[in-house]
């Protein structure tokens, strides 16, 4: 129960152990790209953001992008030139973890390792009062594991952003076993001040879209293994037959195979090796290489400035054989989170279309293509393979039988 109050301004509500106001002290360890993002996101609510990072120069730097940036979308009509200096005002900036000390939240991210993060959570936990709130960012790794490290292990919980954060809606909310109950609606609330989506994910590898996603990039390698088609055709099936905005070569690429490679690995390793997340040698050799995409102006594509790029064959029965394929694959695992209850169907499907930018969510998808068809498909896949990774979910044959679908209507 909570009530509300206005107060200079400010809505001040009350909940049974915590007040949740709509403008907080907020800090941000990790100044990188999303770092940054997130303090933009939080700064422009109208929070006051501390962005820490222990690197001088880096933490300088991002200033520097965060002060362009307002001043960017001032000049496009975003906002006002004195809104984007007030939101700007509302960032300070500091290589001192100290400072984080007088925060009503903090938001961890920095890499993706476990023992650092702990490492990370133990020390702050001893600068901040009782009562703030300890999140990470993390994508993939256990929240459950990185508050074991606390001493009130019920204060953390997972707040996982999307990049670009300012321009990606989505936000994952994910509580430990060992979070406070009531903690979830009030960050749930906080993320929609944020003028954010959030959606409620359970505490397991990868939570929903970087878990659901994972046949995006797998199916589509193996096709490519496979010798059936190259990049630039695999992509090309994908946003002309299945309407995404990009490939999932082209998507790697863009992500960075430094950080999508260390997803991928990271979730088949923590769910204890199910062959339907296996990385791929491929990838592997990319990341190993330093052929991180865009980034570093290799990965599948090559971005040099004179380099030639394969032009993708418009075979339409290759086409739809490839689009088919991994759309049956993510259809499916999609339904494997819910069977699991890792989500409720609507927020697996918000969180693929607001996270990803999926034309369409999966089980409406995997409704409209009919889950019967679906059930055969990835029954021919495993015939043909006899691999577990084309095993059919079970709740896909139990609606089949059932006569039902993931929506009433």
């Amino acid at each position: 129960m909570y009530f509300a109050l206005k107060q200079n301004k400010k809505v001040i509500i009350l909940f049974t152990s915590y007040i949740l106001q709509t403008e907080m002290k907020i800090g941000i360890v990790g100044s990188g790209a999303m770092g940054s993002g997130i303090a933009q996101v939080l700064a422009t609510a109208g929070n006051e953001v501390l962005l820490y990072d222990s690197n001088p120069i880096a933490v300088e730097k991002a200033g520097q992008n965060l002060e362009a940036q307002f001043q960017k979308l001032a000049e496009k009509g975003k906002m006002t030139f004195e809104e984007a200096e007030t939101y700007f005002d509302n960032i300070r900036l500091s290589d001192k973890l100290s400072e984080l000390k007088d925060s009503e939240l903090i938001i961890e991210a920095i890499i993706e390792d476990l023992e650092i993060k702990k490492d990370l959570f133990q020390k702050l936990e001893s600068l901040v009062s009782e009562d703030c709130i300890l999140a990470t960012n993390t994508s993939s790794l256990s929240i459950a594991s990185i508050a074991s490290a606390c001493q009130k292990p019920e204060r953390v919980i997972g707040i996982h952003f999307f990049n670009p954060a300012p321009l990606m809606a989505l936000v994952e909310v994910i509580p430990a076993v060992q979070t406070d109950k009531n903690l979830i609606s009030k960050v749930k609330n906080l993320v929609e001040s944020w003028k954010k989506l959030p959606v409620i994910a359970k505490d397991t590898p990868g939570f929903i879209v970087n878990r659901v996603a994972r046949p995006f990039y797998g199916e589509a390698i193996r096709i490519l293994e496979e010798g059936i088609a190259d990049c630039a055709t695999i992509d090309f099936a994908m946003t002309s037959l299945g309407g995404f905005k990009m490939g999932p070569f082209q998507l790697m690429d863009f992500i960075g195979h430094d950080v999508n490679y260390r997803v991928t690995e990271s979730v088949f390793k923590e769910f204890f090796y199910d062959p339907k997340f296996k990385p791929s040698f491929t990838q592997k050799r990319l990341f190993e290489a330093g052929y991180f995409g865009r980034k570093s102006g290799k990965g599948f594509y090559d971005y040099s400035q004179n380099a030639e790029q394969s032009q993708p064959s418009e075979n339409p029965e290759l086409l739809e054989l490839i689009f088919k394929r991994i759309l049956v694959m993510l259809m499916n695992e999609a339904a494997d989170a819910y069977f699991l209850n890792i989500a409720s169907a609507e927020d697996i499907d918000l969180a693929m279309t607001k996270g990803v930018n999926y034309p369409k969510g999966l089980l409406k998808w995997a409704d409209e293509f009919s889950l019967e068809n679906l059930q055969n498909e990835l029954d021919e896949l495993y015939n043909f393979y006899h691999e577990d990774r084309y095993r059919c979910s079970p709740i896909i044959r139990n609606l089949v039988k059932k006569n039902r679908k993931f929506y009433k209507i």
